[in-house]
């Protein structure tokens, strides 16, 4: 049985929630300061579900959106809590996918070359992107072998070869 949607969580629930570790809710703590779980005895965090809604809305724009850190923290700044709250939830994302806020070069990926023609590492792939990367990895374990091979026998040729030129 789960909880309800009001209750409050555990950062070892949101973490699991969210697919994300534990450090890196800690993490987004330390970069968006909107973000305040509650505090009890011993440092133990409980998100509300509007810390956890916060952090969807942050999760998206980082994951599927493709905005830095520094962009997401623009975003807060001048649209607010709420939209990054809700851009989670509506097909297109932010502003309803008009684009708002990702032309600036402090706000998208890409914009300094940083993750340009890199999938997320969030992206899984289909099966047939699967069979296409086994056989790619087969191919370059092939290739390593024959470096390898060759380089040890190239070795071996070389001293043997400046042996005989001595003897």
């Amino acid at each position: 049985m789960g909880k309800a949607a009001d209750a409050f969580r555990t950062i070892s629930e949101v973490a699991d929630e969210l697919d994300v570790q534990k450090h890196v809710l800690r993490f987004w703590e330390n970069k968006f300061p909107q973000l305040h779980p509650m505090k009890r005895g011993g440092g133990r965090r409980y998100y509300r579900p509007e810390d956890l809604d916060l952090l969807r809305g942050i999760q998206h724009l980082l994951r599927n959106e493709g905005y830095t850190i520094k962009g997401v923290q623009k975003i807060l700044r001048e649209q607010g809590v709420d939209e990054v709250k809700r851009c989670w939830q509506r097909p297109g994302g932010l502003r309803g996918g008009t684009g708002e806020g990702k032309s600036t070069s402090a706000g998208r990926k890409g914009a300094r070359g940083e993750a340009r023609g890199r999938p997320h590492a969030s992206a899984v792939p289909d099966s047939a992107s699967r069979r296409v990367i086994a056989a790619a990895i087969r191919e370059l374990e092939v290739c390593r072998r024959v470096l390898t091979e060759s380089t040890a026998g190239g070795t071996n040729r070389r001293a043997s070869g400046r042996a005989r030129q001595r003897g």
